[in-house]
């Protein structure tokens, strides 16, 4: 089959971490070029605003380094430690949940100021 390299490049990563050739939808493929793609195209771009913004006439390997960091500081960041969600779901899970008034062999519903149909809104006078 002739497909473009960076498609057997993720074919091939995926095999690395297992995954048969069946064990994947082939859309998947196309899912992560996508993503790779629309990726490296935010990164240059950011890097060439900041070359732009140093005065520099081309990109530099620093550009793009900093283009990378600021993306990895935006969109990732590290969960709380493993001891401060247990001591919140401690101090949560203290609080009992509130006693259901449903009659028996009914669907208890939650109040109607913690559901979607309740309303939102406050119509104000002429």
């Amino acid at each position: 089959p002739d497909e473009p390299r960076d498609a057997r490049v993720v074919r091939e990563l995926l095999r690395s971490m297992g995954l048969g050739e069946g064990e994947y939808e082939p859309r998947v493929v196309h899912q992560f070029l996508d993503l790779a793609y629309r990726y490296a195209g935010d990164v240059l771009g950011d890097a060439q605003v900041y070359a732009d913004h140093a005065g520099k006439p081309q990109l530099d390997a620093d550009d793009v380094r900093l283009a990378i960091q600021a993306k990895v500081n935006f969109s990732f960041s590290q969960p709380p430690p493993r001891e401060v969600l247990l001591e919140l779901a401690r101090s949560r899970n203290k609080i009992p949940l509130p006693k259901s008034i449903a009659p028996p062999g009914s669907i208890p519903l939650p109040p109607e100021q913690d559901t979607l149909l309740s309303q939102n809104y406050q119509l104000l006078p002429d």
